[in-house]
């Protein structure tokens, strides 16, 4: 997945034009398709939990921004499908080939996606993601995606939130065993007969005209909320 770091906050009225699976490469295609075979696989032999101590799901917002670090993605497709199935929307992806199987993958679990990063496409996503919040969906971004750094947030989470009025909802996922690669984002990959627990962090509003301090400081916030052990590795 991708991050928008630094993108205008003007022209955003254009309208979403997510990936669908004409515009992706036959190759990135099959794979996503072989991806989302195995996640489904792995899937029969996991334990899901969900924890919302704050009430998220008493209370969800008609559109919201969803928020988790890039080396959790596996878990995110059946957890969210199993706990809130309701919830439409799209994911950001980066415009690479990575990005277009992930783009795939996540298109077998009725997720579509926007396509773009801050070297790349990076306006035009930030316009599409705009479009699907206004149009009653969910967007979702990993923060700290397409390349690192590892666990920090990139402030275009924090800048889509301030131009559309929508909350960002932090979720956190544990898995109580993984493997983890090589990869600079440590990616990790839920072990059979492991529990995945998906927590529901309290829903996070950015007020627009923040100063530079303020909004510093809502960054810092988010960053502990969803990295609240200081995870490195």
């Amino acid at each position: 997945m991708a991050h928008l770091a630094s993108l205008p906050m003007a022209s955003i009225d254009a309208p979403s034009i997510a990936a669908t699976k004409g515009d992706l490469p036959l190759k990135a295609r099959f794979l996503g398709r072989l991806v989302a075979s195995i996640i489904r696989l792995l899937s029969l032999t996991l334990r899901f939990r969900i924890e919302d101590s704050s009430g998220v799901l008493a209370n969800l917002p008609t559109s919201m921004i969803w928020a988790f670090w890039h080396n959790r993605i596996l878990a995110a497709p059946v957890s969210s499908r199993r706990f809130l199935p309701s919830r439409q929307g799209a994911v950001l992806t980066s415009p690479s080939r990575d990005g277009a199987v992930i783009a795939a993958t996540m298109k077998c679990f009725g997720v579509d996606a926007v396509r773009g990063s801050s070297s790349r496409r990076g306006a035009s996503a930030l316009r599409e993601l705009t479009s699907w919040l206004h149009s009653g969906h969910d967007v979702v971004i990993t923060p700290d995606g397409p390349r690192g750094p590892r666990y920090r947030i990139q402030p275009g989470l924090l800048k889509l939130a301030q131009i559309t009025g929508r909350p960002i909802l932090p979720v956190r996922f544990l898995l109580s065993s993984s493997w983890s690669l090589k990869s600079w984002d440590r990616f990790r990959i839920p072990k059979p007969f492991s529990t995945v627990t998906m927590i529901l962090e309290p829903l996070a509003t950015i007020p627009a005209g923040l100063t530079e301090t303020e909004f510093a400081e809502a960054l810092s916030r988010l960053e502990h909320t969803l990295n609240p052990d200081h995870e490195i590795d």
